[in-house]
């Protein structure tokens, strides 16, 4: 057993017992985390943190070998981002960047770049006037970073390097050039301004990102492509999908 002491985000908690909370944490020195934080319901005094979902927080937990929950000894608020609670936009958007995040990333598997997208994206929804361009690039982000990115450097059939008037397998999960669409059914076009954002966020940094407008129509396009995407490949829908624009 080891004591582990880290930073992290919570993303979601449920009660356990009358008196404990199970908390599903993504670390920053062992990715995701679930532990459960005795007594803590019973007398919240006993921790100095609400365990409020996106909130931040450094923490002390005991790392079974043999269980994939563990316990938490000390669990202190560090970050709340109080403007995302004020509005129910950016906490829908919010919720949607945990779910997504807890149902991609495997258990107890460290990766520093997706702990710090999931920072700068709580600190750009506190300010942001429009959350859902935000979600779109989160979810782009959080793709290439995990390693479930859809193919859209060339086809997804063929190899080859695809322009113009491409197309997007949901199946296959990435593109398709016109001379390999033929043997595909259920093909989505894709527009050159959609595929050139994508290819913009996944290889530029966040604050770049920020500065990159989506028009309505782009923004259709990347809500149809990716969520279809994620409802096919992780075999799972996203609940809080359906709450975004």
């Amino acid at each position: 057993m080891a004591i582990i002491s880290t930073e992290a985000v919570v993303l979601r908690t449920v009660p356990l017992r009358e008196t404990s909370m199970i908390a599903f944490l993504f670390t920053r020195s062992h990715g995701k985390v679930n532990g459960v934080l005795k007594g803590i319901r019973k007398d919240p005094r006993k921790f100095r943190t609400s365990l409020d979902k996106l909130s931040v927080n450094d923490i002390v937990f005991y790392q079974y070998r043999n269980s994939d929950i563990h316990l938490v000894s000390q669990c202190d608020m560090k970050e709340h981002f109080p403007a995302i609670r004020l509005d129910i936009k950016r906490m829908t958007a919010g919720e949607y960047a945990c779910e997504l995040l807890n149902k991609i990333m495997p258990v107890e598997q460290k990766n520093a770049g997706v702990y710090t997208l999931l920072l700068d994206y709580c600190r750009a929804l506190g300010e942001a006037r429009d959350p859902g361009r935000l979600v779109h690039m989160f979810q782009i982000k959080l793709l290439a970073l995990s390693g479930f990115r859809p193919h859209i450097d060339s086809c997804v059939q063929c190899g080859c390097a695809v322009s113009g008037k491409v197309k997007f397998s949901t199946r296959q999960g990435g593109l398709v050039c016109p001379r390999c669409e033929r043997k595909e059914i259920g093909l989505v076009p894709v527009s050159s301004g959609a595929l050139a954002s994508l290819l913009y966020v996944e290889n530029h940094p966040w604050d770049q990102c920020l500065k990159l407008s989506l028009t309505p129509s782009v923004r259709k396009e990347l809500k149809h492509i990716l969520n279809n995407f994620l409802i096919y490949h992780l075999e799972k829908n996203i609940k809080s999908a359906k709450y975004l624009e």
